[in-house]
């Protein structure tokens, strides 16, 4: 078994740019060098295809591996633009149960043997999806808006990660880092969501990352391409791209997005937890 590294792109809540995440942190790891693999868990509502503009080209997904209807290269699907980035994609017309324990771990597992980094996009929420996206992983990346209902649901979904995975139940304690997404400095300055400080005293987790509220995200995802490979200039893509800096162990401190100075604001400093 290599040395693979597998990370798990999580949040408790819905819509708060996780699958965008998992996209932008993938090919971020894959533009590095490495080897990189992103699995999307969202078994009946699979977006991950669609964001990294391989929907045309799913031909088998994950629940096809683990019910021994595919194998494993068969369902992978190569990027067109980065060959050493794949994608293993989700079922769209299964449901949750249809993923096992057991077929997961054999996935993960051989998945293993092949890449430098295992990218696993999680459904959001705390069902048996979720649960199974986080239970193989090596380090989670917990995303969350500067909101509290947000923030809520991100405290519940590190009590799972400190339950729930293999690394828990072997008495380890899962590496986390806090990846801010959808921030807005003049109104995070307003009082109407949440500063950078705020969520990171509320949940004590290592700031990865902070990636502004912007158009580019959504633009990047429309067209099929990972913000970090549209436009590798534009604010969210710089921000993705250092928060995987920070994956790879790079000391580098953490820029808060700011209008009146430019794209660098304030200075942390972070470990993951």
């Amino acid at each position: 078994m290599s040395n693979a590294t597998v990370v798990v792109v999580t949040s408790g809540k819905g819509g708060v740019g996780k699958t965008t995440s998992a996209a932008a942190i993938a090919t971020a790891l894959a533009k590095q060098g490495y080897q990189v693999c992103a699995i999307d868990f969202d078994v009946g509502l699979r977006n991950l295809d669609l964001i990294m503009g391989a929907e045309r080209r799913v031909v088998f997904d994950l629940v096809n591996v683990v019910r021994g209807e595919a194998t494993i290269k068969q369902a992978l699907v190569r990027d067109k633009r980065l060959d050493n980035l794949y994608l293993l994609p989700a079922s769209q017309t299964r449901d949750k149960d249809a993923l096992t324990d057991e077929g997961v771990a054999s996935v993960i597992n051989e998945l293993r043997m092949y890449f430098d980094w295992i990218v696993c996009d999680s459904p959001a929420g705390i069902e048996r999806g979720a649960t199974l996206a986080m239970r193989y992983a090596d380090e989670a990346i917990i995303v969350s808006n500067p909101e509290v209902s947000s923030v809520r649901d991100c405290d519940r979904i590190i009590g799972l990660l400190d339950a729930k995975t293999v690394v828990a139940e072997q008495g380890g304690r899962m590496p986390k880092h806090l990846l801010i997404t959808r921030f807005d400095t003049e109104r995070a300055r307003l009082g109407d969501m949440l500063s950078v400080d705020d969520v990171v005293d509320i949940l004590s987790v290592p700031l990865i990352g902070v990636v502004p509220e912007s158009k580019d995200v959504l633009k990047a995802s429309n067209v099929g391409m990972p913000v970090t490979m549209a436009d590798e200039a534009c604010p969210p893509s710089r921000a993705y791209t250092e928060a995987v800096q920070r994956l790879l162990g790079e000391d580098i401190p953490v820029t808060i997005p700011s209008e009146k100075r430019g794209f660098f604001g304030k200075l942390f400093k972070g470990r993951a937890a």
